[in-house]
């Protein structure tokens, strides 16, 4: 009785541990592509300069996948995309700083050698100046009829007032 049982188990035990293994090799069975990371495009790498602030390199490849404490003048980005049926791309880049100005770069992409230049497709608009004699409440309370108080006139700089009686 006990072989049977035992048997039965390690059939179990394996069929269960093999599931995922079973399943995701199905064929015709449809796996979500996830990317992990920062997209990391030559484009991007070729905006990139020396003595670019990290303002300016935060601007163009976003915030770093890896900000290590025992390193601040070094930004790392990774990028990792496993395609469906394909092998796993994995890219990376490290931004070396000094002085909070971008002074090395490395990794698998290299920067070209010749400046480029991003063109912007922004406007800029011209607001019209806003009259602000009265604010908004004094406004609203004005329409309605609520504003009953006067101002009191302000005593003189050289005056000054005990009960009411110049000294």
């Amino acid at each position: 009785m006990r072989k049977p049982l035992f048997y039965l188990s390690l059939l179990t035990s394996l069929t269960l541990v093999s599931c995922s293994t079973i399943l995701n090799n199905l064929p015709g069975v449809y796996t979500i592509p996830v990317q992990q990371g920062n997209i990391i495009e030559q484009s991007m790498i070729d905006q990139l300069r020396p003595g670019m602030s990290k303002r300016q390199v935060l601007y163009i490849m976003g915030s770093p996948m890896l900000d290590d404490v025992f390193h601040k003048n070094r930004w790392d980005y990774m990028f990792s995309n496993h395609p469906s049926g394909e092998d796993r791309i994995q890219q990376q880049i490290s931004l070396f700083f000094d002085n909070d100005q971008i002074v090395g770069i490395q990794g698998d992409f290299r920067p070209s050698a010749v400046p480029v230049i991003k063109s912007s497709n922004e406007s800029n608009v011209d607001v019209p100046k806003r009259d602000l004699e009265k604010t908004l409440w004094e406004i609203i309370s004005g329409t309605i009829g609520a504003d009953k108080t006067e101002a009191k006139p302000k005593p003189a700089k050289n005056e000054l007032e005990t009960d009411g009686l110049p000294l």
